[in-house]
């Protein structure tokens, strides 16, 4: 099946959907090529209605990853520099397993770096080497899993701030050998609300996540934790979730605004896996 709309046809953009909570195939892009104004307003607004898109079969060099990630916004590098950047494009991270260096563990749930005052749009991620049928990612619609809670719960959420720490990822990167670099200096927590409304959209979204998010504002740890623990579940119901198997040349972005993910840990240190991540800087949650 596939869904068009009438700025998808007038592009000739074709999408696939692939699941039924969020995320769409992108037929008949190459990314290795620079879109026109109409082709690249048409892929915005498909990441924009759903959230995770996939481009196949793409060859591409740094320099067009990074160039197609600038038409989302200006391209950075991690805040923590929590794994080496590519030589020659630092902005570019390598995420890297192989033998002696297993990739450092993203097997939880997380938007990424909640815990900067400013986090980041969104990231493209391209498989380069990839363990087949193995390190799937999963991705949950964090729309969805606010729209589904009950309109009490949803008013209290409304008025609520959460703090956002860098400590765990410290944590994990001081572990045992891996491609994660130490972080000597944590930053200190942040706040930002616990329902966000998208900046483009419009739509509101849960912004919380059990990874980074530390406590509600004003509230200890242990009376935050069952309420967090409650809302990441509903969150990541299995009708919620996309799980996405890589294949070589894959080319995958979401929108970190409105979406969780999770990297399955599945394969060792024995088997390839190469992917270079751009990301694209965000606007402040409110």
């Amino acid at each position: 099946m596939t869904l068009t709309t009438r700025a998808h046809r007038e592009s000739a953009l074709t999408l696939r959907p692939l699941s039924g909570a969020l995320g769409a195939e992108v037929i008949g892009i190459d990314l290795s090529r620079p879109l026109d104004d109409a082709a690249f307003a048409a892929v915005h607004a498909a990441f924009l209605d759903h959230i995770v898109l996939l481009f196949r079969d793409q060859e591409m060099t740094p320099a067009q990853q990074v160039a197609f990630t600038r038409r989302f916004g200006p391209v950075e590098p991690h805040p923590l520099h929590s794994r080496r950047g590519l030589d020659g494009h630092p902005e570019i991270l390598v995420l890297e397993n192989r033998s002696g260096l297993p990739g450092a563990r993203n097997d939880f749930w997380h938007s990424d770096i909640s815990f900067g005052a400013v986090p980041p749009l969104g990231s493209v991620l391209r498989a380069i080497e990839v363990p087949e049928g193995l390190g799937d990612t999963m991705f949950c619609n964090m729309y969805a899993a606010y729209a589904a809670l009950s309109p009490a719960l949803r008013r209290i959420l409304d008025g609520l701030t959460a703090e956002h720490s860098a400590g765990r990822l410290a944590a994990r990167n001081a572990e045992a050998a891996s491609d994660g670099l130490p972080i000597p200096d944590v930053p200190p927590p942040v706040t930002h609300p616990v329902v966000r409304t998208h900046p483009e959209s419009g739509r509101k979204a849960l912004y919380v996540n059990p990874y980074f998010t530390r406590r509600f504002s004003g509230m200890r740890d242990d009376e935050s934790r069952p309420l967090l623990d409650y809302l990441c579940a509903e969150a990541v119901r299995p009708e919620n979730v996309y799980r996405h198997r890589w294949r070589k040349g894959d080319v995958l972005m979401w929108d970190n605004r409105c979406a969780m993910h999770y990297a399955v840990l599945d394969y060792d240190d024995s088997m390839m896996r190469l992917m270079h991540r751009t990301t694209a800087a965000g606007d402040r949650p409110v």
